[in-house]
Order: C-alpha cells, then structure tokens, then sequence
C-alpha cells in the first residue's frame, strides 16, 4: 500500500475521534490535513532542488555560482506566486579550494585521500613533516607548548557515532573547528583530522574551521575513514611517519545575499512565519541533501498553502540564507545574522521560525518551543501530523539551526521537524551530496508535514513567546 492510501486512511481514522483540539475548532484541523493530503501527493520540491543542483552544481558562499543561484531562485518564487520578493546583499570573505593533495613519503609512499578544511590557508608550496597522533582534542590541548614544533598534529577521534538525530556530529565538529588553532598553539605546521562523518568510504568529508583573532592559523586537512585508519596504524608500529601535504586554498572579498519571498497574510500580514534553509553548499559535491532540500521543503510547504484556497492570516516567509556554512573573521558574515540585522524591529513581529536543513529523508518528531507542549496547539499539531509518522519530541526546541539561530537568540520561538538523520553523515559535505541521494517520496512526506504544521500556525493567534515559562522568557 502507498504512503498516500495509508496516509488518507489513518487521517479519516484520527479525525473522527478528536475532538477540536484548540480555539480554532475542528475546521482548521481538518483544513490543516486538506493541505497536508494534497502536499503529500503534488509539490514542487523535486523540481526546485533538481533544477538548483544541475544549473548550477556546488555553490560556495560568495561564489558566482552562489550569487547566480539565488538570483534564479528569486524568479523561481515569483513564479509560483511568492510576493514582495528581494534579494539582500551583505559582504563576506569567500574561500576557493584550489588543488590540494596529500601522501605519506618516505621507505613506503602512498597517497592520502584529503580535503582542506574550509577557510584554511594554502600551504605556499609543500610541507613536509612528521606526523604526531592524538586520540582526541583534549588530547592535543594537553601537550605542551612548543611540543609539536616542526610537526602535522593528526586527531584521530575514531568513527562518527551514526545516530538518528544525528548527535554524533558534535564531537567531531568541534575537533574541526577548534583543531588547526590548538594545533598552532603548540607549533605545528598543519593539522589533519579523520573526517567528520558516519560512512567508511575513501570519501573525505571538508567543512569550515575557526579564525582566531582574524585568521586561520594553520593549513587543515580531513582525511578519509579508511586514510585516517592507515595512517594510526603506520604510527601504532613505532616508526616515525612523515607526510607531504600541499594546497592552494586561498580567500578572496566577496558578496553573498538572503532571497526572501513571502505569502503575505491574510489579516495580519505584519506577522511572520519564518521558514529557513541555506542556498550555499561546499564544492565537492551538488549540495542537493545539504541544503538544497531544504530550500525544497520550505518553498513547496508555502506553495501548498498559497494554493490551498484561503491565504492563513499571518504571513509565511521563506528565507535562503547565504554563508551558512563557513566561519568569518567577523560576525557579520552570516545570512542568519544578516536577516536580523535587516529587520530590526520587526523582529518583535516574527512569531517563530523554523529550518531545514538535515537531508530530505522523513520527519519523525515535532519539536515545539518551551511551554508548548502540553498546549491545546500541539494536540492539534500532533492530531494532524500523526498520520505521517510524526510524534510528539518531549524534549522542547530552544535554539533552531545555524541560520534561524539569530533570531532565537533575539527571543523568537522556534520549531523543528525532526527529520531521520542516520545517513545524513555518510553524505553530508561530501563528493556524494547529490540530487540522486534524495528519496523523492520521504522529501514529499517532508513538505507534508512542514505545510500542514506551518497553515496551522499562520491561521491561528497562538503566542508561543506568552508560552514560555518564566525562565525561559528571560533568555
């Protein structure tokens, strides 16, 4: 049986036993899972994220590539009816990979499969070194300084842990943020690192580092799964092992830009309903899982509901950050910060917000903001996503992701669709994100769930912020 005969079953089936589940009543429940039934069955996210992908391939932030796809997606809004659509510009310090290449050298040579970190130098012609291993960032932060003179500091953490909300992730980010500058600190002439992701392929996984007072202090590599095992195992037999590492990486002034395109309220117009996902990707692979999915879900959620009949009384913004994915020297760099400072206080105006941007595979949990939870909203929110599969989460959503976390930071609530994420670290700033990794039927299940909780937001007078308990209020 389909997804959608099972869906339109079980929907009948929960809305016949509810009874209204919050002051809207009954109608807006059922209108809400008329959306979604329709959603799920007709949208327009594979065509967006399939033609955003093959147009243009990878598209870095600030890079022509970036810019031309945005100005694209502008006329892609227009034309499926989007209103008041603009493009804003903010400056930015783009970063291009050049060539890079990596071996061991020495009694046996052998090739290394790397990527260079993200934003980090060039290595102006060859560096040549012995490596010294370390099991974990604490590891490194507690040799001595000046220990590593002369030396590429290797941080081999071991494989990613695959979990389903992807928390894994964590530990190995923060090696890649915070290694090249503790690598630095103790004389190091580059730093390399075990990729942060879930798969065991010769696939090496980039993904930006840190400045530290303006700069990024050293050349950074990722090694692929089974380089990163190669290379412990030389070290584990007791020889010293020196590796040759050589890259082109440089910066560059550059622009990148916000698109935003809305559908406009119907009596509140003035308040909004932000749906984020980013436009940039790294250049290795399409960027269609991170993030042109996302861009996908949030334009054919607001599509659906454009189309549903009735506009919702507040306005449904969706907006494709630019630069989600690379550190600044400053703090100005980011579409998310960029959007913050754009509307200034019209933020008090923004209701919540919420972001996409974790693959495309299904939504299992809804997480709603503090105080929310046990609400006559999220009965009705849970009623009407059920049906897809979609529970519940009994944890609260405090800060989004890394674009809609300005605005969380500037006390608007945010929401997340949790979406299955055991694969999205195989693919995740790869060769391997591209458009043939998305399940077409899990991204439609996706724009379901987005456009049936969304509708149901935007057509009530829910308050999230008079939602949040005291403590939280404060934050």
């Amino acid at each position: 049986m389909r997804l959608s005969v099972r869906l339109l079953a079980a929907s009948a089936l929960a809305l016949s036993l509810a009874a209204p589940a919050f002051a809207q009543d009954a109608a807006a429940i059922q209108r809400a899972a008329t959306i979604r039934d329709a959603a799920l069955n007709e949208n327009i996210a594979l065509d967006y994220v399939t033609r955003l992908t093959t147009r243009f391939g990878p598209r870095p932030a600030g890079s022509k590539a970036e810019q031309d796809a945005s100005a694209w997606a502008a006329d892609y809004m227009r034309a499926q009816g989007f209103q008041n659509v603009r493009i804003e510009q903010f400056p930015l310090v783009g970063w291009e990979r050049g060539e890079e290449s990596a071996s061991i050298v020495g009694e046996h040579p052998q090739r290394l499969v790397v990527a260079a970190l993200g934003h980090s130098p060039g290595t102006d012609g060859v560096i040549e070194a012995e490596v010294v291993r370390f099991d974990s960032l604490d590891a490194l932060n507690a040799a001595p300084a000046g220990s590593l003179a002369g030396r590429i500091a290797f941080i081999d953490a071991g494989q990613m842990v695959r979990m389903q909300d992807g928390a894994g992730y964590g530990p190995l980010s923060r090696i890649r943020g915070a290694g090249p500058a503790a690598a630095a600190a103790r004389g190091a002439v580059a730093f390399i690192m075990r990729s942060a992701g879930s798969d065991e392929h010769r696939m090496p996984h980039t993904g930006t580092t840190r400045y530290v007072e303006g700069r990024v202090p050293l050349p950074g590599f990722a090694l692929s799964a089974p380089d990163a095992d190669q290379l412990t195992r030389l070290v584990a037999m007791g020889q010293p092992v020196r590796v040759r590492l050589s890259s082109t990486a440089h910066t560059y002034e550059t622009v990148s830009q916000n698109v935003i395109g809305d559908i406009p309220g119907r009596s509140r117009p003035d308040e909004i309903i932000v749906l984020g996902s980013h436009m940039d990707s790294w250049d290795l692979g399409t960027g269609a899982i991170d993030d042109g999915a996302g861009g996908a879900i949030t334009l054919a959620a607001a599509k659906a509901i454009a189309e549903s009949g009735r506009r919702p009384a507040r306005t449904v913004r969706v907006v494709l950050y630019g630069s989600e994915e690379v550190a600044q020297p400053t703090d100005t760099g980011n579409g998310g910060g960029a959007y913050l400072r754009g509307i200034g206080t019209a933020v008090e105006k923004h209701i919540i917000a919420g972001e996409s941007d974790f693959g495309a595979d299904r939504v299992y949990a809804l997480g709603l903001p503090p105080g929310a939870h046990n609400s006559d909203f999220a009965r009705a929110a849970t009623q009407v996503l059920y049906p897809l599969g979609v529970l519940a989460s009994p944890q609260p959503e405090l800060h989004g992701g890394a674009d809609i976390g300005p605005l969380a930071e500037a006390g608007v609530p945010v929401f997340g669709l949790n979406q299955d994420g055991s694969r999205y670290f195989d693919l995740h700033h790869t060769a391997d994100d591209t458009i043939d990794k998305i399940d077409p039927e899990q991204m439609s299940q996706n724009v379901a769930a987005w456009a049936a909780l969304v509708w149901l937001i935007a057509d009530s007078d829910v308050d999230f912020r008079a939602m949040r308990p005291a403590t939280a209020a404060a934050h």
